[in-house]
């Protein structure tokens, strides 16, 4: 039985689901509430959900859609996570493979973050939670 559904679900298109499942579970400290093939959805302390999808199963959803592959090598989105533990989530993403793009650093907006790129080429912001939830 799947859970209910959060109000608000982003989805990352992703090359390889398995690989990128691994990844952000890792990242996050968490295992996914829906695990399938060519879907994966994490359920974020916020209550957010955040969806990994296969690039291969989005073309054949919305073929009219300009092919997401090419732009690999761009960053495509900016995951922006405020997370307790946020220095640790930012470790365990570089030993998962994320690529550093700036240290845990207090920023000019007054937030204390750093940035990795994910295997997909997407940006990760691991920010420290300013409060409690």
């Amino acid at each position: 039985m799947k859970p209910d559904p959060a109000p608000t679900l982003f989805v990352l298109y992703v090359r390889f689901v398995s690989t990128s499942r691994n990844f952000y579970c890792n990242l996050l400290a968490l295992e996914p509430i829906v695990s399938e093939p060519g879907m994966v959805i994490f359920r974020l302390d916020s209550g957010v959900e955040l969806g990994l999808m296969a690039e291969t199963a989005i073309q054949s959803l919305l073929p009219d859609m300009p092919d997401p592959r090419p732009d690999r090598e761009i960053a495509r989105c900016e995951l922006y996570l405020r997370l307790r533990g946020a220095d640790a989530a930012f470790q365990r993403g570089k030993e998962a493979g994320a690529r550093e793009l700036s240290p845990m650093a207090l920023r000019d907006w007054g937030e204390r973050a750093g940035y990795l790129l994910d295997p997909d080429g997407h940006v990760i912001a691991c920010a420290d939670l300013p409060g409690p939830l």
